[in-house]
């Protein structure tokens, strides 16, 4: 055997002993939790609460590798945070939201997903949590194994939805809210994808496509940190703390314009300083929103930890209020205890840390090619897009947001890569074959105009075309090819068709999954 086949083996050895190690860890937690829920309940009900806490805790962990992606992935995939940096931060916020701002109340069926009063008694309803739970866990486990960023809220939807049928017929479901949810589907993405492409385009024709790109930024960044500055603010305010403070959309917007408008003038202090401090051309802008986006990744995973994560742990939380509270009733929600908000901050956060990097990785830079400014416009377009559907009552899932941002941002590149590549073939089409000396001059002044000095050098270019009689041209093979345009590729389209379809997927097979984990906790419990 020789050298390089010792080697293989080495590495794939390494791999599995990190794998083997993730999965203790995971263990460990899990064994955890059961010794901690089982000293929290006595009697006849303690193996039902220690069963619902493990199943617990593998969900948030699920959640903590695929979910938190969302919001750290642009910001790696950037380099504007190193993969341990948005490892770090998003444990700390995620673990904060959920606990100092998480929902003291939770609705256990979710959104009205299925009509509680149908439910014939208390066993059932814990049965159809615990498939619910059981299901979700299962369903983002796959979909993180495969690299796949998927919507938590709809795989707990889908898992409590298959749990209902089983357990009283397709009566017990209510199709309208569904309906709503099969709508987000299209909605979050293409919303999430349509904001994030225009606040690029804004960048490029306001910075980048400027002879002087730097002096464009100092004009220009202070004011798109100050909206980033307004747009969280509303965010936190309303999303993340709305269980700590309770304001309308009017009064966060007015300590958003406050704090917007110190941002601005701090920023637009820091870039006046002399211009050594800073590095020039494409680079140098990119290197300005490094700071936002650090800041917009610890914010976003503050907002998710105070909403996604409580929602997801909200049937334990209904299997809690079953034995312990209200013991043989239930409802439509549930408090919280402080116990089972920590197994969803810690399980968010080791799970995070042992599985998270696949799925960050998938959305930071599986999709397409992002620097700081294209994470900027993902980062914009995901707060802005819920606060606007929130008020509209639009259902939209925060993944599929981020997610379609990130789509937004490569297909302008490749609409605006595939533009300019038909311009400079419009140039060398209308200048004779033989004076490539000419067409390098003016390819030179073109790529350093801006945006309406190149449309004004290609009207002029035409002009002088057909003012020619019979303009000695490209070759006609020379022509053929000029004109087939080369269209680059900067979205992977194998990304976009496995996440659409496990998008598409999410709600029937988790909701498939829990009905029959139903059937099997009833054949064995009942």
């Amino acid at each position: 055997m020789d050298l390089k086949h010792l080697e293989g083996m080495d590495r794939a050895m390494d791999k599995n002993r990190g794998d083997q190690v993730r999965l203790g860890i995971g263990l460990l937690f899990i064994l955890g939790v059961m010794l901690y829920a089982a000293s929290q309940s006595v009697g006849e009900v303690s193996i039902m609460l220690v069963m619902a806490a493990m199943v617990g805790g593998y969900m948030a962990m699920n959640i903590g590798a695929n979910d938190v992606a969302n919001n750290v992935g642009p910001a790696v995939g950037s380099r504007a945070l190193t993969l341990g940096g948005a490892l770090a931060i998003a444990a700390v916020f995620e673990a904060a939201g959920a606990i100092i701002a998480g929902g003291e109340v939770v609705g256990t069926i979710r959104n009205g997903i299925i009509d509680p009063n149908l439910i014939p008694d208390s066993d059932t309803f814990v049965w159809i949590m615990m498939a619910a739970l059981i299901a979700g866990a299962l369903w983002l486990n796959i979909a993180t194994a495969i690299g796949a960023p998927v919507s938590t809220t709809h795989s707990i939807v889908g898992a409590v939805l298959g749990g209902g049928i089983a357990a009283s017929g397709f009566d017990i479901v209510n199709w309208s809210t569904m309906s709503g949810i099969a709508a987000s589907w299209i909605i979050s993405p293409v919303l999430g994808g349509l904001v994030a492409a225009a606040f690029l385009y804004l960048i490029k024709r306001s910075i980048t496509y400027k002879p002087d790109m730097m002096a464009a930024a100092r004009k220009v960044v202070p004011w798109l940190v100050a909206a980033m500055a307004l747009v969280f603010s509303v965010y936190i305010l309303q999303k993340g703390l709305k269980q700590i403070v309770h304001i309308s959309l009017m009064q966060a917007t007015l300590i958003g314009l406050v704090i917007a408008l110190g941002v601005f003038v701090l920023v637009r202090w820091r870039l006046r300083q002399p211009k050594s401090q800073f590095l020039e051309g494409k680079q140098g802008v990119n290197s300005l929103f490094t700071v936002p986006l650090i800041f917009a990744a610890a914010l976003l995973s503050f907002a998710h930890g105070s909403n996604d994560v409580a929602n997801a742990i909200g049937p334990l939380a209904a299997i809690v209020d079953v034995y312990t509270a209200h013991p043989g009733e239930f409802g439509t929600s549930a408090a919280i205890p402080l116990w089972v908000m920590m197994i969803g901050a810690l399980g968010i956060v080791i799970g995070l840390a042992l599985f998270g990097p696949k799925v960050i990785r998938t959305v930071g830079t599986g999709i397409t090619e992002l620097d700081q400014m294209r994470a900027f416009c993902i980062a914009m377009a995901a707060t802005i897009t819920v606060i606007i559907a929130s008020q509209l009552g639009l259902p939209v899932s925060s993944t599929h947001i981020a997610v379609g941002g990130v789509f937004g941002v490569g297909f302008l590149r490749e609409y605006l890569k595939k533009n300019y590549d038909r311009m400079v073939m419009e140039i060398k089409d209308h200048h004779p074959e033989d004076d490539q000396a000419a067409i390098d001059v003016f390819l030179q002044h073109f790529n350093h105009a801006d945006i309406h000095q190149k449309g004004a050098m290609l009207r002029d270019l035409k002009a002088l075309s057909k003012a020619n009689e019979d303009p000695a041209h490209f070759s006609k093979g020379e022509r053929k090819n000029l004109k087939k345009v080369y269209r680059k590729e900067l979205v992977k389209r194998s990304q976009i068709m496995r996440i659409v379809s496990a998008w598409i997927i999410t709600v029937p097979a988790t909701a498939l999954m829990a009905s029959l984990i139903f059937f099997m906790l009833r054949g064995m419990l009942a």
